[in-house]
């Protein structure tokens, strides 16, 4: 664990703890930096926005490619309050920055009832094990867009 200073964490820390003190969402606050300026800030917005992936990590993601007129942050380093849950982490992964930052832990998030543990469990199981019913339909119909993506000349690959 490093505990140096860090002005973009602080503003992450800052963002996380002002969104509680105007009840605005959880406690959790990300910023997305290039080039050493901040260029998207966002903050837990699950319950203001009724949208359950509207994560901190999620909405200054959105805001930086929105900034950047692209779908990733090439370039980019990632500060956010709290180690990334498993959405918020596929997402990263898909936005590609060069760099991710955390201050607090999954265990600190569960010891406040944000416990994400049972989504890495379930990612685990085989399908046919999981909570969430979950069954397979009309694959080969479903292959057609895959065939046309595989062959179009038009596609931006990512």
């Amino acid at each position: 664990m490093i505990n140096e200073e860090n002005p973009y964490m602080r503003e992450a820390i800052r963002l996380s703890v002002d969104n509680v003190l105007q009840g605005a969402g959880g406690p959790f606050g990300a910023v997305v930096v290039k080039d050493g300026v901040i260029i998207a800030r966002g903050t837990n917005q699950v319950t203001a926005s009724n949208d359950p992936t509207a994560h901190a990590e999620v909405t200054a993601i959105r805001e930086a490619c929105r900034v950047l007129g692209t779908f990733q942050l090439a370039g980019c380093e990632l500060y956010t309050s709290c180690e990334p849950c498993p959405m918020c982490l596929g997402a990263i992964y898909w936005a590609r920055p060069d760099k991710l930052y955390y201050a607090n832990t999954q265990a600190d998030a569960a010891a406040i009832a944000f416990d994400d543990q049972f989504i890495y469990e379930e990612i685990a199981r085989p399908v046919h094990e999981r909570k969430l019913f979950t069954q397979q339909l009309m694959r080969d119909e479903a292959l057609e867009a895959f065939r046309a993506w595989s062959s179009s000349t038009q596609k931006t690959e990512y």
